[in-house]
Order: C-alpha cells, then sequence, then structure tokens
C-alpha cells in the first residue's frame, strides 16, 4: 500500500526543490515566485476533496482508490517530461498547475487506502511506515539532480533561458519511477469490498437529520468575512491575490447556505453540498489540527518558495540564477531537502513508539518545536556545510507532519467517511498556502527589505505558534494509547 507513496513523493521532492528555479530561469522576480506557486494549494484546496467523495463511491475492476491512482500517475508522468522543456514562464505555470492537480488525484486515494484497511490500533504505525517511503522517495527525487551533475556527466548549468540538462533528466527518471510504484502499488494492493463500506451510501439521510439553521449560520459568518477582505483590500490597495482568498470563502459560505436550504426543505444533499456539509459538520480534533496545519503548511510554503534564494544569498552565491554559484547552491540546497527527507524516514521507526510514551498531540508538538529551530537555523547559519544541522530538526518536524495528523483523521472520523475526511483535511494544508501565495510576496518585499532568509526566520515562527496549538487537540493525549 505504502509504495506508490515513494513514486508520489518523487513529483513532489522534484516540484519543491526546482520549480522557483525553472521559474526564475524563464524570468521571474523574486516577488512573483509566490504567486507563480499558486497552482499548488488551489489544486489541492479543489480536487482532494473531490477525489475523497467520490472514491467513496466508487467501485469498479480496480476497486475504489485504485482507478483515481492510476490515472493520476499517468498524467503526472506526462507532465513531469513536459515541465522541463518548456520555454516560456507562462507555459512553466500551466505545467505546474497540471502536474499539482494530477498528482494530488493519485495522492489522496493512497492516504485513504491505509484507513481503509489498517485497523485503529495499528494506524500511527501505518502512517509512520508511510513516512520511510515518502522519506526515501524525496530524498532519491531531491538530489537527483546533484548526483547526475556530479555522477551522471550532465551539466548542471545551462543558457539564458534553459533548464540545465541534470534537471530535465531528473524529471523524466522521475516519470519513469512513479509509473513503477504506482503500479506496483496498484497491481497487489487488494481492496475491501463494496458490501464493507454499505453503510456510508445513505448520506442525505444522514443529512437532512442535521441542524440547517448551522449550516445556514455558518455560510453567512463566510460570505460576510469574504466581503470584508475584499472591501479591505480594495480600500487599502493590497495585493489583489487576496480577492482569491475572498473568492475561496465566498465560494464556501455560498455551498453552506445552499446545503442548508435543501437540509430544510427535506432535500437531499449530493456532490459538492455534500462535501461542504462534512466540512461543517467536523469532528472536534479535525476543527483544532486545522489550526494547527494552517501554521505548519504556511511554514513549509515559505520554506519551499525561498529557500533556494536565501541560502544563495547567506553563502555569497548571489542572485542571478543562471550563474554557476547559483546553481551549485540550488543543487546544494536539494541536497538538504534530501537530508531532512532521510532524516524523517529514521523518524518513521521512532515516532510510533514516542507517540506510545507520550501520546500523538504531545510527541507532534514536540516534533513541530523541532521543526521550527530547525528553519531559524537555515536563515542564521552562513556556512553551507553547517545546514545539515538545523535540516535534522526540520527532518524531526516533517516525519510527525507526514503521520501524525493522518492517523488523528482517521480516528477521529467514521469509517464510511474516510475518504472525503482526507481530502477536507487536506484543505487545511492548502488555505495557508493560499493566504501565502497571496501575502509572502508583499511581506519580503514591502516588510522584509527584499530579504528571503527573512521569509524562513517567519516561517519559524509559523511552527512554534503550530507547536503551541498541537497540545491543545482533544482526544490524543496521554498514555493511554500505548497499544497503537
Amino acid at each position: 500500500m505504502c509504495c506508490g507513496l515513494f513514486g508520489v513523493q518523487i513529483v513532489w521532492g522534484l516540484q519543491n526543490a526546482n520549480t522557483s528555479r525553472i521559474f526564475q530561469t524563464h524570468g521571474a522576480n523574486l516577488a512573483e515566485l509566490p504567486i507563480l506557486w499558486i497552482a499548488a494549494p488551489i489544486t489541492g484546496l479543489l480536487v482532494q476533496p473531490v477525489i475523497g467523495h467520490f472514491s467513496d463511491r466508487t467501485w469498479g475492476p480496480l476497486g475504489r482508490r485504485r482507478p483515481y491512482l492510476l490515472g493520476g500517475a499517468l498524467i503526472s508522468a506526462a507532465a513531469l517530461v513536459l515541465m522541463p522543456n518548456v520555454s516560456s514562464l507562462w507555459a512553466a505555470s500551466v505545467m505546474l498547475w497540471l502536474l499539482t492537480a494530477a498528482i494530488n488525484v493519485a495522492m489522496e486515494p493512497l492516504r485513504a487506502l491505509v484507513a481503509d484497511i489498517v485497523p485503529e490500533k495499528q494506524r500511527t504505525a501505518a502512517f509512520a511506515m508511510q513516512v520511510a517511503f515518502i522519506g526515501a522517495g524525496a530524498v532519491f527525487a531531491s538530489s537527483l539532480p546533484w548526483m547526475l551533475a556530479h555522477w551522471g556527466g550532465l551539466s548542471g548549468t545551462a543558457a539564458q533561458g534553459e533548464v540545465p540538462a541534470s534537471v530535465r533528466a531528473a524529471f523524466y527518471i522521475g516519470a519513469v519511477g512513479l509509473l513503477a510504484t504506482v503500479g506496483l502499488t496498484i497491481a497487489t494492493t487488494a481492496e475491501p469490498p463494496p458490501e464493507s463500506f454499505a453503510r456510508g451510501m445513505a448520506p442525505a439521510a444522514r443529512a437532512a437529520a442535521d441542524s440547517w439553521q448551522t449550516l445556514l449560520r455558518s455560510g453567512a459568518v463566510w460570505i460576510g468575512a469574504a466581503l470584508i477582505l475584499a472591501l479591505v483590500t480594495a480600500v487599502f490597495g493590497y495585493r489583489r491575490e487576496l480577492y482569491l482568498i475572498a473568492g475561496v470563502a465566498a465560494l464556501l459560505g455560498v455551498g453552506q447556505v445552499a446545503a442548508g436550504w435543501r437540509t430544510r426543505h427535506g432535500a437531499g444533499l449530493s456532490g459538492p453540498l455534500e462535501i461542504v456539509h462534512d466540512v461543517v459538520h467536523m469532528p472536534a480534533a479535525m476543527r483544532r489540527l486545522a489550526l494547527v496545519q494552517f501554521f505548519t503548511w504556511f511554514g513549509l510554503f515559505a520554506l519551499w518558495i525561498y529557500a533556494v534564494p536565501a541560502i544563495a544569498a547567506k553563502s555569497g552565491a548571489g542572485a542571478d540564477p543562471g550563474s554557476a554559484a547559483y546553481n551549485a547552491s540550488a543543487d546544494w540546497v536539494g541536497m538538504l531537502f534530501a537530508f531532512y527527507n532521510g532524516v524523517a524516514v529514521a523518524g518513521a521507526f521512532i515516532l510510533p513508539r514516542l507517540v506510545a510514551l507520550v501520546g500523538r498531540r504531545e510527541a507532534h508538538a514536540a516534533c513541530l518545536a523541532l521543526g521550527a529551530a530547525g528553519l531559524l537555523g537555515l536563515a542564521l547559519v552562513a556556512r553551507p556545510g553547517l545546514l545539515w544541522i538545523p535540516a535534522l530538526g526540520l527532518g524531526c518536524a516533517w516525519a510527525s507532519i507526514l503521520s501524525a495528523p493522518y492517523a488523528m483523521v482517521a480516528s477521529a472520523v467514521p469509517a464510511t467517511r474516510i475518504g472525503v475526511y482526507m481530502g477536507i483535511h487536506n484543505m487545511f494544508l492548502v488555505l495557508p498556502q493560499l493566504v501565502a501565495t497571496a501575502l509572502l510576496g508583499w511581506i519580503v518585499d514591502r516588510l522584509l527589505g527584499g530579504q528571503a532568509g527573512y521569509a524562513l526566520m517567519l516561517a519559524a515562527g509559523a511552527f512554534a505558534i503550530a507547536a503551541c496549538a498541537a497540545l491543545t487537540i482533544p482526544g490524543q493525549a496521554g498514555r493511554r494509547r500505548r497499544g497503537d
């Protein structure tokens, strides 16, 4: 079940470490990077809940989850081949949209598949095992351009406006690795029969019993917040990307009002309206976890966008993406990403024991605190050769980020709704990325003097807040979960 995540993480690893480089190669400046990355949060916000919803109700020759896994992998592989060969900034942005949408289609079923099959007492270990495969895939992907440049004889630099040969070859290898590993998971994993989930196929009756007033009130709040944000943006002239966030909030509010109206009049809910209903009626643990995830993924998005320019500037490599020094620094960042993912692989085998001793939320909070320290170190340490020390703390955080929240969600929601709730949980990973997309460029340019290193300090602060918020998640504390 976990093998396919090795291939999925190859895609994320190549994207995270090389997208900013590709954008800058085609003329993007530092302030434009966040908005160009907007494909990642938008597609995750829209795709994963929908895929989770429909995969909960799908059954065919490949089962419930595997048809989506196969389709997403095929499109992702095609996008990997195309992305490093585009010749303009707009084309690179389009390829990022395609790649991110497709890999989200493939990733969501892999999370839900484990939750479908693995019993509660083994879920911490199961999601930690996923971390091992994810980490191994990221190590491979993040270090691949460096290895191809230093050991494979391919050039790590290129002419102005061209992507280095080592990066192009890494993307081709990634496409092959994705198809091979996902194919193995599809061929060797048996899903539970549809009869096991029959009770989950009548959501309308459950929805009709819920309070329509709650849906209407919540919808009004979201619509009001959207209008206020749009008005403030118009009056004070903030970045226009905030209109996008206002639009997302308004869309969610309208959906809640529509769901409330249909529920009041005894009509059933289906499709997007049922997803909206489930968002409003999330378990308490998921609500508190949403706050933790907001600050966690805001910090991670800042890291992925600004790690290369920040470390290049701090180490003296400059800001010219076409220079040999800058590309060498970018390759070194890829190696640091590989290192922290390697630490996460090792942490995956330790994490279940830590959870058994102190509880899920305490273990997660401790790992996030180590991540905050690591991000601060990446911003402050000038010698590239010493950056592996702060990356160690980041790896500890990454191991928990990729496992503990999913185990919490799987334990808090009905077994028949795991797919859609895994998708809804992903919304609270991508909403902070939308906020970061809209605000980070303006913050770095206007408030931080254009210094990318300060963005990493901001990320460290976000992780620290997430660590404190993790201690408030209900139902995840203490030693009573030793059996996990």
